[in-house]
């Protein structure tokens, strides 16, 4: 292991925040990790996990250990029709939906594009374009660090809700997952009738797409709607759509009548935050460094700013939000 002391963590995060961890180790295998916790109980150092750094808000300086998950490892286990597929941690979530296509494993085609790493999917529920995580996720592995021990964890383990999983609550800072394993298919059954990617195949006048034809047409669409942290610093969506129940959906229809919502399978009422942030006139509103999108309102950009002037920019969005629908806006991303 190599530690870093006083370590910039500028380019390890997509919002491009120019915070100082006190140390900092990549590890690239679960001897290292296991020394670099060890390392970390020792000094008695508070330990910062990070993948690909497109999930996070790093408001202030870490005045602990800062590890970087970039282990690296695809295998495949075909029983039938079933596939299993289990990556480490450190692979790039893209590349890897790439991969399991161009050999044959169907079913994360809708979720290309989507930053960040395997390790922090689990964690989010990532989703997109009607399918998410869960419904291909089989298994995960990792350690827990209180227990002091690694466990592997099923579906049910992992409490999947929208956006949401038991890492982002009771085992939040106490799990690290290493290893996630998705139950994938060797027959294509593409997912496209999610309305914004339906009319994009229809306008390039396919009816019945491949598995590689849907992927390519939400890679179009995502390159479309959602700037690259490469071209302008962000973290894609940053607020989660939120979810009510009816008597709310019925009260903002009184002054807008034309709101987007979406039904769900628990009879809530789905709206489209990215909707709300525009009718209130955020898209391409900014506050000093910080700003959302010209083209896409849901997603927040960083022109230099701090994690601070981040926190308080989505802070002020959220009451005006509040104040405007008497929705609280949640934030996607996680801050530390």
């Amino acid at each position: 292991m190599n530690i870093l002391q006083q370590h910039s963590l500028q380019s390890c995060n997509t919002l491009a925040v120019d915070v100082m961890a006190d140390n900092f180790v990549v590890v690239n295998n679960d001897d290292d990790l296991l020394a670099a916790l060890a390392f970390a109980t020792e000094q008695s150092l508070p330990v910062l996990l990070l993948g690909g750094g497109s999930n996070i808000v790093l408001r202030e300086d870490f005045k602990g250990l800062v590890i970087q998950l970039d282990t690296k490892g695809i295998s495949f286990v075909s029983e039938g029709e079933d596939v299993d597929v289990t990556a480490r941690a450190g692979e790039n979530w893209h590349n890897f939906v790439l991969y399991c296509l161009e050999n044959g494993a169907y079913g994360l085609e809708n979720l290309a594009l989507i930053p960040g790493n395997i390790g922090a999917a689990p964690i989010q529920n990532i989703g997109a374009y009607g399918v998410e995580l869960t419904d291909c996720f089989y298994s995960l592995r990792g350690w827990h660090c209180e227990r002091q021990e690694w466990l592997t964890l099923t579906k049910q383990d992992c409490e999947f809700a929208y956006r949401d999983s038991i890492f982002k609550n009771s085992l939040k800072d106490q799990f690290i997952i290493t290893d996630v394993t998705l139950r994938l298919s060797r027959i294509a059954k593409p997912q496209y009738h999610y309305h914004a990617l339906e009319q994009y195949l229809q306008s390039c006048n396919i009816v019945e797409p491949t598995p590689s034809q849907v992927a390519d047409a939400v890679i179009a669409i995502r390159s479309q709607k959602l700037p690259s942290p490469s071209d302008i610093p962000n973290a894609g969506s940053f607020f989660k759509n939120p979810v009510i129940d009816k008597a709310k959906l019925t009260a903002i229809q009184i002054n807008h009548p034309e709101v987007v919502h979406y039904l769900q399978k628990n009879g809530g009422y789905k709206l489209a935050a990215g909707w709300l942030l525009e009718q209130a006139g955020w898209k391409g509103k900014s506050i000093g460094r910080i700003a959302m999108h010209t083209e896409q309102a849901l997603v927040l950009v960083n022109r230099g700013g701090t994690g601070l002037e981040i926190a308080q920019f989505a802070k002020d969005i959220q009451a005006d939000i509040s104040s405007k629908f008497s929705i609280e806006l949640e934030i996607e991303p996680r801050l530390y």
